[in-house]
């Protein structure tokens, strides 16, 4: 199976093998399906969830253990699809073998559409964000919100703070240019990141991977020895 990485509208999603990762957490819900055998994932507690299909709300700890090829889906919680996620999984990792026949189609279908569980001006504000990147009180005073409850409402609704989906974006913005056939030191800087090294850590911190990992599958013609000659990326 050749591996594949992308980033759609209200979606990313990873085509590949499952190696050990970093413990992190997304900025997304999470769902990991095995093509065959289970999907095995360990919580912040270091207790093992494993099944055919893994759902991981945003802001859970979590890391991957190694297994055979997976289809990853991050789905990005302001979008019709993460309601249905929302329906169907707890506080933690959650198994979901329900998933396991789960298509990019059905995602895509649901991806393109807003969310109906979310308060209209948190959508607002998470678009203001993803267009021009405004200052939190300047955002708020646009969707009619004090800075106060426009925080408050992100925590409850969403999970997180704005700060974290802010970083979210900068994260696709960077992947887009990967994918487009910057260097990674110039995605960093297209993402919004201070340099490369910051654009590492926030990919690991909040995606299990990193650009090192990802840009031979967003381009396979570029290999592992030319993704970062000067050492910078950690692999």
């Amino acid at each position: 199976m050749t591996p594949h990485f992308a980033v759609r509208e209200g979606y990313a999603l990873y085509r590949g093998p499952s190696t050990d990762s970093a413990m992190h957490r997304h900025a997304a819900f999470q769902v990991a399906i095995a093509f065959q055998g289970e999907v095995a994932m360990a919580d912040d507690s270091n207790d093992l969830h494993h099944a055919a299909a893994l759902i991981v709300p945003p802001m859970t700890r979590h890391r991957m253990l190694a297994a055979g090829s997976l289809l990853t889906f991050f789905v990005e919680p302001h979008c019709a699809f993460a309601d249905w996620l929302r329906e169907r999984c707890g506080d933690g990792i959650t198994a979901a073998a329900e998933l396991r026949g789960l298509g990019e189609e059905d995602v895509r279908r649901a991806g393109a559409h807003p969310s109906s569980g979310l308060d209209s001006r948190l959508l607002a504000a998470m678009d203001l964000l993803a267009d021009r990147g405004e200052p939190m009180p300047r955002l708020a005073a646009e969707v009619g919100l004090s800075p106060q409850r426009l925080r408050a409402l992100a925590r409850h609704q969403l999970g997180m703070p704005l700060a974290r989906w802010r970083i979210w974006l900068r994260l696709r913005r960077a992947a887009e240019a990967l994918r487009e056939g910057q260097s990674p030191a110039d995605a960093a800087i297209t993402g919004g990141f201070a340099d490369q090294a910051h654009f590492t850590r926030r990919m690991r911190e909040m995606m299990g991977l990193t650009p090192a990992a990802v840009l031979p599958v967003l381009r396979p013609s570029i290999a592992a020895s030319d993704v970062d000659r000067d050492g910078s990326a950690e692999r």
